[in-house]
């Protein structure tokens, strides 16, 4: 029979015992040092599992929020926090992609191009965490399935810099019948800007001339997403 003791959360987080917290409350009773405690497995002198996986956290703060920045931080800072050598270094950035994996697999399972909701939350985990603005571009043939992506723009989106010309150079090259435009917003608002609703309204104009429909253009924030088509701006979409 546990006893009293036993049976407070907080006896095994005092008595650093992440391992037997997880076995008695679950792996969501653990905060995230803790459950970085159970990867790390060991910690250096001095200093416990928990409280190197607290070290991690603070380092990796400045990358982006809790165990998100475990994505952006490279190994080589990783190995400047004392206690992380190559080895656990590697084994979190490992854990980090692995973390993604899983996220975009999810994803995939629910993923429908007819549906602006479905193409936000599959691309989601691959572009939110990104520092500058991507610009993918996807090719869908006539039945709205996906026969190719081409990241066509890396930077600020602008109109003098994404061309009509090499979108539909490529739609044409790849034989879609439609197209859809993805980017991120490394801000976290997904609201279009300015150059956002220029460039989507070139494109929609030239795809509307060479029959090859620009079906969406979706805006990626942090969780959060923006579809042209949803909001009704794209006037002259039709049906690939």
């Amino acid at each position: 029979m546990k006893t009293a003791k036993y049976e407070n959360n907080d006896y095994y987080r005092q008595q650093n015992l992440p391992f037997e917290k997880f076995a008695a409350f679950g792996s969501e009773s653990l905060t995230d040092s803790e459950l970085l405690a159970i990867l790390l497995r060991t910690g250096t002198r001095g200093v416990n599992a928990r409280e190197l996986g607290e070290r991690v956290l603070a380092q990796t703060a400045r990358y982006g929020n809790g165990l998100l920045g475990l994505y952006h931080i490279s190994v080589k800072d990783l190995q400047k926090i004392e206690g992380i050598g190559k080895v656990k270094a590697v084994q979190l950035k490992a854990i980090a992609e692995f973390a993604r994996r899983m996220a975009r697999a999810k994803a995939k399972n629910g993923l429908s191009f007819h549906d602006p909701y479905s193409v936000a939350d599959y691309y989601m985990e691959r572009f939110r965490h990104e520092n500058v603005e991507y610009i993918l571009l996807l090719l869908l043939d006539s039945g709205y399935h996906l026969i190719g992506e081409e990241i066509i723009s890396k930077g600020t989106v602008n109109a003098s810099i994404l061309s009509p010309r090499e979108v539909f150079a490529h739609a044409f090259r790849n034989g879609a019948a439609g197209i859809m435009l993805l980017h991120n917003h490394p801000g976290g608002n997904p609201v279009p800007s300015e150059n956002d609703l220029l460039v989507t309204e070139r494109i929609s104009r030239t795809g509307a001339l060479a029959d090859i429909p620009l079906i969406d253009h979706i805006i990626l924030g942090d969780n959060s997403y923006f579809s042209f088509k949803e909001s009704k701006l794209l006037t002259d979409t039709q049906s690939p």
